[in-house]
């Protein structure tokens, strides 16, 4: 089965992907932070067999502890789970689709952490499949919840609706026109935020963004996904324009053509110069200067992380070893 990544969604030129995350916690157990190593893998065990019970997605299940430190990785790599999930295993678990595009980290911050994923913007597409599942979850158990001030949740940052939306979008043109600081100061009057791929306090890499809802509290699920839909689609349309006029200056687009030549013909690639690379040929396809599948690089991008070789390869490569595998990776995708 194809992953959700080798996709190319609405907007899929500037617009990677759609996450929608809701946080939900049990009535009868402490939150996940209060909880033994006992208690976490008894709060796991009841919400798999809830899931797997009225499983029509695929999920398999899977302790944390039962993954290598590569493995683990390379999920947090895939935006599957968090990087902190990654690093503490004990007492938790992970319920994943065979497409990858629906997770449920059990006891991370909270007890559920359900996500869905989907390429492009389908805020509305992946919220629908995320509150059908969260719906079957709380029909059987009692998700801790105040009519006052709606579900509740260790950070309180996440109460009320206890969902985060949010687009990962590549904005090169915007970058180098210097516009990101101050589309950040403006989204976050609108309720919004903007970050590196990765979330809070991550770098953009490849020039790619998480643009995600900051508010929780006193606004409905519609409210936020709306909001968040009219503002991507005003930086897609920014965007554009801006990479439009960037491109006219011969300059700009011999970068575009040397980062296709290095591409397909490089031997060695270390992470950072294959995403900038990266960045520039999307820009290229974003423009109609390059003819290419932008697929490829979605897939690339995802499959060339460092965990996610090492996962790959079934063992401890050192950074050069990843670097000349990396290349070949990329030259075989780009040639075909």
């Amino acid at each position: 089965m194809n992953k959700w990544y080798v996709e190319n969604g609405e907007q899929g030129d500037i617009v990677i992907s759609t996450r929608v995350r809701l946080a939900r916690n049990l009535e009868d157990y402490p939150f996940p932070c209060r909880l033994t190593v006992k208690g976490k893998e008894a709060v796991c065990e009841e919400i798999k067999n809830v899931i797997l019970e009225n499983d029509t997605w695929g999920f398999s299940y899977a302790k944390m502890k039962d993954f290598t430190r590569a493995q683990a990785v390379s999920l947090a790599e895939r935006h599957l789970i968090s990087p902190e999930f990654a690093s503490d295993r004990a007492g938790r678990a992970l319920m994943l689709t065979d497409d990858e595009a629906v997770s449920i980290m059990l006891c991370e911050e909270d007890h559920i952490r359900l996500q869905v994923m989907m390429a492009g913007l389908a805020l509305k597409e992946a919220y629908t499949v995320a509150d059908k599942i969260d719906n079957i979850i709380g029909s059987k158990l009692n998700y801790a919840y105040d009519n006052r001030i709606g579900y509740l949740t260790q950070c309180p940052t996440n109460l009320g609706t206890a969902m985060r939306a949010s687009v990962m979008l590549h904005l090169p043109a915007l970058t180098r026109c210097g516009q990101i600081g101050k589309l950040a100061s403006t989204v976050s009057k609108l309720g919004l935020t903007i970050r590196g791929a990765y979330g809070e306090g991550s770098s953009p890499r490849g020039d790619i963004y998480q643009l995600s809802n900051q508010i929780t509290l006193g606004i409905s699920e519609e409210s936020a996904l709306n909001n968040l839909q009219s503002i991507t689609l005003q930086l897609v349309a920014q965007e554009r324009a801006a990479a439009e006029r960037l491109i006219e200056n011969p300059v700009e687009e011999d970068k575009i053509f040397r980062a296709k030549g290095i591409l397909e013909n490089a031997r060695v690639l270390s992470g950072d110069e294959f995403m900038e690379l990266a960045s520039l040929l999307r820009m290229g396809i974003s423009c109609k200067a390059v003819d290419y599948d932008i697929t490829r690089l979605n897939e690339l991008v995802v499959r060339v992380q460092p965990a996610t070789i090492n996962a790959a390869e079934e063992k401890e490569l050192t950074a050069s070893q990843r670097d000349i595998l990396r290349a070949k990776w990329v030259r075989e995708a780009l040639t075909v």
